[in-house]
């Protein structure tokens, strides 16, 4: 195999200590977590330490019209950390600073590589919240979250991430610095940069620093666990619930395939059910809201178990994070991220069983019941091509499946390269047209993450 080599120029214009050429290390940098999306060979990381540096990085890839992959902790599930040959991955790992908490404004300023749980520690020793909760808050990183405008299990009630960013600092292609937004509580000062980089998934920019909004604390929550003896009763519930009980902090859905697979790695005891919902409120009437919640769980057939200890609704919170986890030592894995309206959830759960029995392959069901944004995992065995391609087939069938019930291809993955071929289906041709031109207006000639989203 031959081994790709940087230009002289664009490693001799540069800082020391910033670029890495070890092959070993940049087989490391070919992907992130995702399965089933191409990967090629980069000529090179480059590590920046901040935002001039990014900008030396920038000027140098576009003035050699060298592709940039921009890599936050590699913990994507959609390919869009994906490296391609003769392209550059630019790490924000080095740039994981907590630059500024401001107590009386509810803001910080971090860094794009800080973890997100770092962040949300940080700020709790000021009494405050950040609440975007990724199902990998302990190694995912606040520039990844923004550039895929991740969600998790608090979106329910407080949002998702893009709902906390007040103000980015943005490098451009060709090396400018771009700021927009702002710290004040209010500002419409002309067109909303923020939100349209919010989600662009590195192919407008290189985030170097973002400022978040952040809440008063909540109070610890009070958690309700319910089983039911299908996945469709637990999902009428959660329709029951969306209606009935509304400001719940967290409303999951597991079902049994899911159950099993993190019984068996927490050793937990968890019940043996068809399907489990777990669900939180950490607000001041949370007795009432459960209340309610358990009446609409039982009257659609479900078994209700109360807690207010905070040990023990940390300790179902974690069980649920483990999910993904435990499924993927089933076998290998190929996880779905589509959301619906959360009237159509049953009916995306009763689509995702058929799939599961004309493909003969099991697919465990969890996710973010509260918000409509589930994620199907299908277990298949990669050594075996038949396997492989049923393993796609379903992929698409419950992708197709949510189109057809309103909703979309991903709720908070984001498109990568796993579902750049979708948004046809999803988005119209004028919609196409208009994202194309904007991205062709921040990369003129295309270097930054070519072949995601679009």
């Amino acid at each position: 195999m031959t081994t790709l080599q940087p230009t002289p120029d664009l490693l001799a214009g540069l800082p020391d200590g910033i670029a890495v050429t070890d092959p070993d290390i940049l087989r490391s940098y070919r992907r992130d977590h995702s399965r089933f999306t191409d990967s090629g060979s980069p000529l090179a990381v480059l590590a920046p330490r901040g935002t001039a540096e990014v900008a030396q990085c920038l000027r140098a890839c576009h003035a050699a019209r060298i592709p940039v992959v921009t890599r936050g902790a590699g913990s994507g599930l959609s390919g869009g950390a994906n490296a391609v040959d003769g392209a550059v991955v630019l790490s924000t790992h080095r740039m994981n600073a907590v630059l500024h908490i401001d107590p009386a404004e509810r803001l910080a300023v971090v860094q794009p590589g800080v973890l997100t749980g770092d962040l949300r520690a940080a700020v709790a020793e000021h009494g405050l919240f950040y609440p975007p909760d990724p199902g990998s808050v302990d190694f995912c990183s606040i520039g990844g979250n923004v550039a895929t405008n991740a969600g998790g299990m608090c979106c329910v009630k407080y949002g998702v991430t893009g709902d906390f960013v007040a103000a980015l600092e943005v490098v451009l292609a060709d090396g400018r610095v771009l700021r927009t937004g702002t710290r004040t509580v209010k500002g419409v000062a002309g067109y909303d940069l923020t939100r349209l980089l919010v989600g662009s998934e590195g192919t407008l920019g290189v985030i170097t620093e973002v400022t978040v909004r952040l809440r008063p604390a909540p109070r610890p929550p009070q958690t309700l666990v319910a089983t039911f003896g299908t996945p469709a009763a637990a999902s009428a519930a959660v329709t029951g619930i969306d209606a009935a009980a509304p400001g719940c902090s967290a409303v999951e859905i597991l079902d049994r395939t899911t159950l099993r697979a993190v019984d068996a790695l927490t050793h937990m005891g968890l019940a043996d059910d068809a399907a489990m919902l777990l669900v939180q409120a950490d607000s001041a009437d949370a007795d009432a809201v459960l209340g309610a919640v358990a009446e609409i769980c039982a009257a659609a057939g479900g078994e209700v178990a109360r807690s207010a200890d905070a040990a023990e609704s940390a300790l179902l919170m974690a069980a649920r994070r483990m999910a993904l986890p435990a499924l993927e030592r089933l076998g290998d894995h190929l996880l779905d991220d589509v959301c619906v309206p959360r009237g159509r959830i049953v009916d995306l759960v009763l689509a995702v069983e058929r799939i599961a029995a004309d493909s003969g392959l099991t697919i465990g069901v969890f996710g973010h019941a509260g918000d409509g944004n589930l994620h199907p995992t299908i277990v298949f065995d990669g050594a075996d091509p038949a396997s492989a391609a049923a393993a796609r087939r379903a992929f698409d069938a419950i992708t197709a499946a949510a189109l057809e019930l309103g909703g979309t291809i991903t709720g908070e993955h984001g498109v990568g390269r796993l579902k750049a071929g979708w948004l046809t289906r999803e988005l119209d041709p004028v919609n196409l047209a208009v994202q194309r031109a904007l991205r062709g207006v921040f990369d003129p000639d295309g270097i930054l993450n070519p072949g995601v989203v679009l």
